[in-house]
C-alpha cells in the first residue's frame, strides 16, 4: 500500500473538477424545486459504488475488447479536454439525455456524479497513479458531494450565480491541463511498445 499525499490531491483536484458539484447546483435546485426528492446520503452512497466498481471493474471489461490502459488514457485524454473546454468556454458538447423521475438517483448518482467524464478520469488515472490514492480522493469528493447535497441553499445563497461561474472556469482549465498531461504521458507509453 503506497499512500502518496501528492497523488492524493492531484487526484482529488481531478475527480473534483469531473464530478464538477459546484456547477451542477443550478441543476440540483432546479430539481428541488419541481419536488425531485434528493437524498443526500443515498445519492453520494450510490454514485461512490457505481465509480469504485468501475475503476477495479473497467480495466477486465477493457480488455474484453483488447484495450490496454494506456490506450484507454489516451481516448480518455480527449474526452477530458473536451470536458474542460465545455466548463471553460460554456460549450455543450455531451448532453444528457433522463427520462423524468421523482427520484434523484438519475440523474444525480448517475450519469450526473458517476458519468462518462467520471469513468475516463478514474481509469485514465490508474495508469498513472496507486489505486489507493484515487480511493482515498474518491472517499474525500464524495463527502463533498455529501456535504453540498446538504446545503444547497446556503451555498447558493453565499456565492451567487458569479461566484459558481468563476469556480468552474478555473477548475476547467486544470482539467485541460491534465488532459494535456495524461495524453503525452501515455501517448510516450504507448510509442515505446510499439517500437520494442
Amino acid at each position: 500500500m503506497d499512500i502518496n499525499s501528492l497523488e492524493i490531491l492531484s487526484s482529488f483536484i481531478v475527480l473534483f473538477a469531473v464530478i464538477d458539484i459546484l456547477g451542477s447546483l443550478p441543476i440540483v435546485i432546479s430539481m428541488q424545486e419541481k419536488g425531485i426528492d434528493i437524498s443526500p446520503a443515498k445519492t453520494t452512497i450510490i454514485a461512490f459504488i457505481i465509480l469504485v466498481a468501475f475503476m477495479y471493474l473497467g480495466e477486465a471489461l477493457l480488455s474484453l475488447f483488447g484495450v490496454d490502459i494506456n490506450s484507454f488514457a489516451v481516448a480518455g485524454a480527449f474526452v477530458l479536454f473536451i470536458i474542460g473546454l465545455e466548463m471553460v468556454c460554456g460549450l455543450e458538447i455531451f448532453k444528457q439525455d433522463s427520462p423524468g423521475t421523482t427520484d434523484a438517483i438519475v440523474p444525480l448518482a448517475f450519469p450526473l456524479l458517476a458519468g462518462p467524464g467520471t469513468f475516463t478520469s478514474l481509469l485514465s488515472m490508474r495508469a498513472e497513479y496507486a489505486a489507493i490514492n484515487i480511493v482515498i480522493a474518491l472517499i474525500l469528493n464524495m463527502i463533498v458531494v455529501y456535504l453540498m447535497l446538504r446545503s444547497t441553499a446556503i451555498i447558493s445563497k453565499v456565492m451567487g450565480s458569479g461566484g459558481l461561474y468563476v469556480i468552474k472556469k478555473f477548475f476547467g482549465i486544470i482539467v485541460l491541463a491534465i488532459a494535456i498531461k495524461l495524453f503525452t504521458s501515455n501517448l510516450t507509453s504507448l510509442i515505446e511498445q510499439f517500437s520494442n
